[in-house]
């Protein structure tokens, strides 16, 4: 098992090579298709038979999905290759700019997969890659890269997590912090820790915080992670004692490009839910179990959370952390973000 190796189908992927995920069951040959041409298509697949590989999500919003309903917008729906389904058709598939402007030529018809846990690992490393969920696919085909379904379940493991830095840093709102870094030998990136003030034998104020450039850094009205941020640092400060953890999952984990896209297709007039799905991802396809890796090597077994995600809570309790209190963390709307909050409360469950 090597995480390093899921690194490498990652960088593969955003180059638009081949590659395979091999299971106990047959390999699965992969050419993303966001990344791909029709040249490297012909090389990959010279006969014109691979069928495309789509989330369920995409394939239900194209309507594509002609055999029983999928339970999951994770789970993989095969589309069988019709002579007329080139590159550029593939790409209308995958890519959901492109729904109001090519209409579809169909009938699309759905097959079965000789191996459903090969296609959920494509789909995962989409995610993990930052590009759309959408392949060209030859079971029982091979590349030069082939990887295992555990080596994509290395790179997700938060137990690889150590601390690598750490210092004094003060922060407006809270002079009094330190800064600590943490990552694993593969990660591209680091997660962050802010501990605001001096252990004082109570469970601290936690918050966790998902990167958001958008808000963070430009100001972006369209959420409210900017506020929340600082909100966040205010109230860890006046508790007197707590950590702030930002964690680099942009984007709800899909990344920042397709969190722009997911922006483009609210501003045709999606909620942040449909959207997401649309583009053929996961609602949420963040994982907590990273946040209670770096509370744990910080010695934080037991918290108090500052959110209104409750599913926060449940991950962070799955992963051995104690929730001792959850704590609103509630902020005015303005006029950009008022829809956006509203379907995280009626629609992903957060408690206002």
């Amino acid at each position: 098992m090597s995480a390093g190796d899921a690194e490498r189908a990652i960088d593969s992927l955003r180059r638009g090579w081949p590659l395979a995920i091999a299971t106990g069951h047959c390999t699965l040959a992969l050419l993303a298709i966001e990344t791909a041409d029709p040249v490297r298509l012909a090389g990959f697949d010279p006969e014109g038979t691979a069928p495309v590989l789509l989330s369920s999500g995409r394939a239900v919003t194209l309507r594509l999905a002609n055999q029983r309903a999928a339970a999951s917008p994770e789970c993989p729906v095969l589309i069988e290759r019709a002579r007329w389904l080139d590159f550029a058709t593939a790409t209308a598939l995958a890519d959901p700019q492109f729904d109001l402007a090519m209409p579809m030529k169909g009938p699309f018809r759905a097959i079965d997969l000789a191996d459903p846990e090969a296609a959920r690992g494509a789909l995962r490393l989409a995610t993990l890659a930052g590009i759309l969920p959408a392949f060209f696919v030859i079971e029982g085909g091979s590349a030069d890269l082939v990887i295992a379904l555990a080596d994509i379940d290395a790179h997700e493991d938060a137990t690889r997590l150590t601390i690598a830095a750490r210092a004094h840093l003060p922060v407006a709102g809270a002079e009094d912090a330190e800064i600590v870094a943490f990552r694993t030998p593969e990660m591209p990136g680091e997660h962050i820790a802010l501990l605001i003030g001096a252990p004082n034998g109570a469970p601290p104020l936690v918050r966790l915080h998902s990167e958001c450039l958008t808000g963070d850094v430009l100001g972006s009205l369209k959420c409210d992670c900017g506020p929340q941020l600082d909100a966040a640092i205010a109230a860890i400060a006046a508790n007197g004692w707590g950590i702030l953890l930002y964690l680099r999952q942009e984007g709800r984990g899909i990344g920042l490009i397709n969190k722009l896209r997911a922006y483009a297709l609210q501003d045709q007039g999606f909620d942040t839910v449909d959207a997401n799905t649309r583009l053929g991802f996961a609602v949420d396809s963040r994982n907590f179990a990273v946040a209670a890796r770096m509370l744990a090597l910080l010695g934080a077994r037991s918290v108090r959370l500052l959110t209104n995600n409750p599913q926060k809570v449940t991950q962070l309790e799955a992963a051995g952390i104690t929730v001792v209190e959850r704590v609103p963390h509630i902020l005015p709307a303005n006029p950009h973000n008022e829809r956006y909050l509203a379907t995280k409360r009626d629609r992903t469950g957060h408690e206002f």
